[in-house]
């Protein structure tokens, strides 16, 4: 591998952002992809499929074989709430392969008895996030049905376009959170980026079910992620 690809790599990887290492297995040159980075043709939609399924593998383009190995952030799943949907999503998004992070400032909920094992955190969302802030590679679940908890969660994960932003509560508790993004100065087509009711609509009805319907969701959505950025087109 060149000096140079080893910087970007490592590089991307410290700002928590995918990248994909292109090497021309026909002469061993190599060179870096970032996700939002342009690139056009039968290489650009290649490297699209393997930025979503985060997949290395041979392929051969143009007449050049190639190998592209991919590097994604691990993703997460940051929910507010240390509620009886939280302690049902946790194991199943470890078995997914997500790291998970419960926030609640409630420290009758907050538990290490309730949730043991779990990085548990004790503290109001924007004390936390200010020193572990959101990104791409975050799924946000807001789970407390307290404004007072989940609106700053939900605001600063637009802000940071998270891959998934959900929220519980009924459409009357959602119509009211709209209306407070709305006053924050949010558009929308970023409100409408909220599952609310969250999760996919499989009829949950249990705390279990809904954490199902929750990780179904949140894997729907980094599978399907745009790939674009601020800086430029999709790859």
């Amino acid at each position: 591998m060149q000096l140079s690809s080893l910087q970007a790599l490592n590089a991307a990887r410290a700002a928590r952002q995918a990248a994909i290492l292109i090497t021309d297995l026909s002469d061993a040159h190599d060179r870096v992809v970032v996700e939002g980075d342009t690139v056009e043709g039968a290489l650009g939609a290649e490297l699209k499929q393997r930025f979503r399924s985060g997949k290395s593998g041979a392929v051969e383009i143009d007449g050049r074989p190639l190998f592209l190995n991919v590097h994604l952030p691990p993703p997460r799943i940051v929910v507010i709430g240390a509620v009886h949907i939280s302690q049902a999503l946790y194991p199943m998004a470890a078995i997914a392969g997500y790291d998970m992070t419960i926030i609640d400032p409630r420290t009758a909920f907050a538990t290490p008895e309730r949730f043991s094992g779990v990085d548990l955190v004790a503290d109001w969302p924007e004390d936390v996030l200010s020193t572990r802030p959101l990104d791409r590679y975050s799924a946000l679940v807001a789970v407390t049905h307290d404004p007072k908890i989940d609106d700053f969660a939900i605001d600063a994960a637009l802000t940071a376009g998270c891959f998934y932003v959900g929220a519980l509560g009924s459409r009357r508790t959602h119509a009211k959170r709209v209306e407070r993004l709305m006053a924050q100065g949010f558009s929308e087509a970023e409100i409408a980026r909220i599952s609310a009711p969250v999760g996919i609509d499989i009829g949950a009805a249990t705390p279990a079910e809904i954490a199902v319907a929750t990780l179904a969701d949140v894997i729907q959505a980094f599978r399907r992620r745009s790939l674009s950025t601020a800086g430029g087109e999709p790859a």
